[in-house]
């Protein structure tokens, strides 16, 4: 990271945090996270690359303040709670909603990369659920366009 003293502005490196595996407890499939950035308070932003090879999800869950996605690569899936299965491409900017119940993830046969966008409330930034089951996966196939 290089930092500008006099005017405060930060650039950190692509590569500067190190991979993580996403947990099993709140993702299904191969799913890794770059961690981006986080800024310092009283700045809430928190930014994350996330891939997902073919099939791989996430958990259910949601974001006190919402969330933005913003696919770069691949074809991908999102889905609110009650809500139809949506595709999401890459260039797509999605916005969900504070406290609304959702996944997303890679379509069945293709893999997906979005960049993740979310702030934190009194330090938390999401509140994860169950897992998304095989089932309610597998109304992907739905979608005409996969």
């Amino acid at each position: 990271m290089s930092a500008d003293k006099n005017t405060g502005i930060e650039i950190r490196r692509l590569g500067s945090q190190p991979s993580v595996k996403g947990s099993e407890a709140y993702f299904t499939g191969c799913v890794r996270i770059d961690p981006l950035f986080e800024a310092p308070e009283p700045a809430r932003v928190r930014i994350a690359s996330v891939t997902f090879e073919p099939g791989a999800r996430t958990a259910w869950h949601s974001h006190p303040l919402g969330q933005t996605l913003i696919v770069t690569s691949g074809c991908g899936l999102v889905q609110c709670w009650g809500g139809p299965i949506m595709e999401i491409r890459a260039g797509d900017v999605v916005w969900i909603p504070p406290n609304v119940k959702h996944w997303h993830g890679a379509a069945p046969k293709i893999a997906m990369t979005h960049i993740a966008v979310q702030e934190a409330l009194d330090g938390k930034v999401v509140e994860w659920m169950e897992p998304v089951t095989d089932e309610q996966y597998q109304a992907a196939m739905e979608v005409e366009t996969l």
